[in-house]
């Protein structure tokens, strides 16, 4: 059957995620240093990251939400040291700030020209990167996220949400991500087809049932496949 369209995780998948919330944490602590110097004090980065583990674990209720969860985590930081209002939104600011100052994966904005040349694209993330940010919201028709939606990957209702904004059936959709729990046998489960970026090479986790069609090291080599894929149905 061919495909009609296509959702792309963010995360790990255009970008490595881990350094730039990284250098969120450095940022945001370099703030509380010269702002609140006390709180930096009593929440050193460690703590920090401590006390943000123990508020999702107690409010699983805001798992889709990491949003929330680094308000609450900020509110509880401050009101530790006796401060009852949180200046939230500057906290926030350089937070969010220094988290979408990502670095692109070399093969990702070439391939996401071509691929957003062929077939509409709906990202699809449990995170909050900002893609107006980043300077990519215009290769996107739709942009779909676990806090807004209510439920994460790999909740089946969270790729339902994003066929129903491309208006394509599921099973005319192709899923990109690199998590195997996350992208691949949630989408895989929602009725997706499914393409796995696993730029390492590893092996897949028989654990999560059938593999992606699609095991490719990089993005090109999906915007490889669609051409000839559409060759093929021409």
């Amino acid at each position: 059957m061919r495909i009609l369209a296509l959702t792309l995780d963010l995360d790990d998948t255009l970008w490595p995620v881990l350094p730039a919330l990284e250098r969120a944490d450095r940022e945001l602590d370099a703030w509380l240093q010269a702002n609140h110097p006390d709180v930096a004090y009593r929440w050193p980065i460690p703590a920090m990251r401590e006390l943000r583990a123990q508020v999702a674990a107690e409010r699983l209720d805001l798992a889709h939400d990491f949003t929330a969860q680094r308000h609450l985590t900020m509110q509880r930081a401050f009101a530790a040291c006796g401060i009852a209002e949180a200046p939230l939104q500057a906290l926030w600011e350089v937070y969010f700030n220094a988290r979408n100052s990502v670095e692109l994966y070399p093969d990702a904005l070439p391939a996401l020209r071509r691929l957003a040349a062929r077939r509409p694209l709906a990202s699809l993330t449990n995170g909050n990167a900002d893609l107006e940010r980043i300077g990519l919201q215009a290769h996107f028709a739709h942009h779909v996220c676990a806090r807004d939606t209510g439920v994460a990957k790999p909740d089946p209702r969270i790729f339902l949400a994003a066929a129903a904004k491309l208006g394509v059936p599921p099973e005319q959709i192709l899923h990109v991500g690199d998590d195997p729990a996350m992208d691949v046998a949630g989408a895989r489960d929602a009725g997706l087809r499914t393409a796995w970026i696993n730029r390492a090479g590893a092996a897949w986790p028989d654990a999560l049932g059938a593999p992606p069609e699609l095991d490719l090291r990089e993005l090109g080599a999906l915007a490889d496949w669609l051409d000839l894929h559409d060759a093929g149905a021409a």
